[in-house]
């Protein structure tokens, strides 16, 4: 098994997370004034809403990944960005962390205990429990702002290709925006 290296599927999956937000972010960009605002049927009733929770326990569990006690100040502000553009400024910002954080993980860091800190308590999980469930929680919720697309002037963008070699003709221009190359997602 030389060569095999366990913690490669989380750089894997942070690469992916961000190039799936530059994605679903272009999209809405293209929005007609009031689309990304509009009330809609999902579990958060507006692609706004919605992308601005993705950010906000993306700021929550990040912040903990990296030891940090921001706790549950990352949500005082339930919305906290009303314009797409600074929005995805900053779901870049935490995505560059992310994609940081996984590509530092060793085995013996993804089985640490993670602190989490939950108002009057703090829950303890190891790293690699918290990176699969906030990958599992930001593919959750993009999937709904993808429907919610659905329903507007824009086509939903193509989410489901993940980082394999063969899918490398379908990403060149995110990876440029992202400032990556293919030997880097391949590593």
């Amino acid at each position: 098994m030389s060569g095999f290296d366990p913690v490669r599927s989380f750089r894997k999956l942070a690469y992916n997370n961000a190039l799936a937000n530059v994605r679903l972010h272009n999209a809405c960009a293209s929005l007609q004034p009031g689309e990304f605002e509009a009330k809609r049927t999902s579990f958060f009733p507006s692609i706004k809403w919605t992308l601005n929770h993705i950010l906000t326990v993306d700021w929550f569990y990040v912040d903990a990944l990296e030891g940090g006690t921001l706790g549950l100040k990352a949500f005082d502000i339930e919305e906290p960005f009303e314009r797409l553009d600074e929005l995805s400024r900053q779901q870049a910002e935490v995505d560059r962390r992310l994609v940081a954080f996984c590509e530092s993980l060793t085995p013996e860091v993804a089985m640490q205990i993670v602190d989490i800190q939950r108002g009057g308590r703090i829950q303890r999980e190891r790293a690699d429990d918290v990176l699969n469930h906030l990958f599992q929680h930001q593919t959750h919720h993009r999937g709904q702002v993808h429907a919610m697309l659905s329903g507007t002037s824009v086509p939903p963008p193509q989410l489901d290709e993940f980082i394999v070699a063969d899918d490398a003709r379908f990403r060149g221009g995110e990876l440029a925006k992202l400032s990556w190359d293919e030997t880097k997602l391949m590593r």
